[in-house]
């Protein structure tokens, strides 16, 4: 089978096991697109979108603003070409040498210290946090502070401390996001949520 042919069977499948859901088509996209990523059907159940999220990713992706990771295997699985139509980027300064520096000074994660160093670069665009949780509750701090101003975030931390914790809190925020609740999460699937946006911004 062809790498498409590939995909749309698996997306048949997903959506036969699926089954009726409360998703319009657009966010199904976004979940679809999460469970494909992970085989994990919880993400049906654990999934939460502001309600301005999807149309705020779009925009930002359509505008070209940077999206900004907090590791490069989120980087990494991001498609640059779904961003190349609009003069968009993608970074990750979790190896900056200035951060790195800093982190050796201060005692401070390089997660959390990248996410200060990417203040004005996240203006208007997109920060994606599949990783570190240390990194969302930095950009919770920064956004509930007025520093810093992203269109969207993307928080999908994984993992047993603080991950859980830090996207309950995300939920309180006024800020557009796409979340989900318990330990679940990572790279890769904070990646999807990401192409799922530029697949929907170049339907346009």
């Amino acid at each position: 089978m062809k790498p498409e042919d590939i995909e749309a069977e698996s997306f048949r499948i997903i959506d036969d096991e699926a089954g009726s859901h409360p998703f319009d088509p657009m966010t199904w996209s976004i979940v679809r697109r999460m469970i494909h990523t992970t085989a994990d059907f919880e993400y049906i159940q654990s999934i939460r979108f502001h309600p301005e999220a999807v149309a705020r990713g779009i925009s930002a992706i359509r505008s070209g603003k940077t999206i900004v990771t907090d590791t490069q295997m989120a980087a990494a699985g991001i498609r640059q070409g779904l961003l190349d139509e609009f003069g968009g980027r993608k970074t990750c300064l979790i190896g900056d040498p200035e951060v790195a520096a800093a982190a050796r000074n201060t005692g401070e994660t390089r997660a959390r210290l990248a996410v200060d160093a990417a203040v004005e670069m996240m203006a208007d665009g997109i920060y994606v946090v599949g990783n570190a949780p240390t990194a969302l509750l930095r950009l919770i701090e920064l956004i509930q502070n007025g520093q810093a101003r992203p269109a969207l975030v993307i928080g999908l931390p994984v993992g047993f401390v603080n991950a859980a914790e830090s996207k309950a809190l995300l939920l309180t925020v006024n800020q557009p996001y796409i979340t989900n609740v318990g330990r679940k999460g990572g790279s890769a699937v904070a990646a999807s949520v990401v192409n799922a946006l530029g697949i929907l911004a170049g339907k346009g």
